[in-house]
């Protein structure tokens, strides 16, 4: 499936105020006022996330969230379920190999019969790019993207945001570099979207072959060279290295993508660089990141892991989303 950048103004949400948001298939023209809402709501529940005995007003209660996956999912489908019914919504589940959809019914046909059965809301994930978008327009419920094909993967993003906005303080004017396989993911679309968006400045460091065509009018950095792309980020996003590409002709192979672009220990202290890492999961260990640099957690060290941080931080950044979709 090949990686498409379309101009910025083809998926335009068309509610531009925080409070008329219905829904979120993209950060792509989110306005800065929208992302900052959501941080700021979510910093909120993670506060209380954190707390020894969480407690959380039911501000969606009687509302039922279809969970709608065609694509296997841990982190994202599991930290939506249980930001749900923090909130008091009731959730469903559905699986695509279980369904009507096994036997040839179509996606806007599943989606039109779960809305008869008076369902709010749709999170939806599926292989196909655009597919979110095409469902706002056959629903009157409020649809969330949870991945779609190469397109977009908004509250990855957003959660990563979130993540470094906690650390740092801040977003605007952190070098964000984002290392691993641009071309293919939908996670580095919606990060580029919005950490660009959030004054952030980012860069993308990977093999030519797995850089976007258009890349170089994105307003972001290109590195080919790992270590100059150290050296130049404060943090760095690393995607998981889809492994079917080093059979289809887009890598040499995975112990020399490993070699070159892998984050280990020792291309850390050979620039003797402090690095906060992110990965949306699932990794491939020793080969896109070693087993010391996904696990280190405490400094001392050249890098502090924040993989299981972003966890927490998807659970409230997605009770946030939904909030704001759902509870107006």
């Amino acid at each position: 499936m090949i990686f498409l950048y379309l101009p910025r103004n083809i998926f335009r949400n068309k509610y531009n105020d925080l409070s008329d948001l219905k829904h979120l298939t993209g950060l792509c023209n989110i306005p800065a006022s929208d992302i900052t809402g959501i941080l700021n709501m979510a910093a909120g529940f993670k506060k209380e996330l954190t707390a020894a005995n969480p407690s959380f007003e039911p501000s969606l209660q009687n509302k039922r969230i279809a969970l709608v996956f065609f694509e296997n999912s841990t982190r994202t489908r599991f930290s939506f379920e249980i930001a749900a019914r923090y909130l008091g919504a009731g959730t469903l589940n559905f699986s695509a190999s279980s369904s009507s959809v096994s036997k040839g019914e179509s996606l806007s046909d599943t989606i039109k019969n779960l809305e008869a059965m008076r369902v709010d809301a749709f999170i939806l994930r599926h292989p196909s790019s655009g597919a979110a978008d095409l469902i706002t327009q056959i629903t009157s419920k409020n649809v969330i993207n949870a991945g779609d094909g190469s397109h977009e993967h908004p509250t990855q993003a957003l959660l990563d945001m979130f993540t470094l906005r906690d650390h740092f303080g801040k977003i605007e004017g952190l070098k964000v570099i984002i290392i691993g396989d641009v071309l293919h993911s939908r996670v580095a679309r919606s990060n580029i979207y919005g950490l660009l968006t959030a004054g952030a400045k980012v860069g993308l460091c990977c093999p030519v072959t797995l850089m976007p065509p258009d890349a170089d009018r994105l307003g972001v950095t290109l590195f080919t060279n790992l270590d100059q792309a150290i050296a130049w980020a404060d943090t760095a996003i690393v995607l998981r290295l889809q492994l079917e590409r080093a059979t289809g002709g887009y890598l040499p192979s995975l112990e020399e993508y490993s070699v070159h672009y892998g984050l280990t220990d020792e291309r850390l202290e050979r620039v003797q660089k402090h690095l906060l890492v992110l990965h949306p999961g699932p990794i491939n260990r020793e080969i896109e990141i070693s087993n010391n640099v996904a696990d280190r957690i405490q400094p001392p060290g050249y890098s502090k892991s924040m993989l299981l941080e972003q966890v927490t931080n998807g659970v409230a950044i997605r009770m946030a989303v939904l909030q704001t979709l759902l509870a107006n």
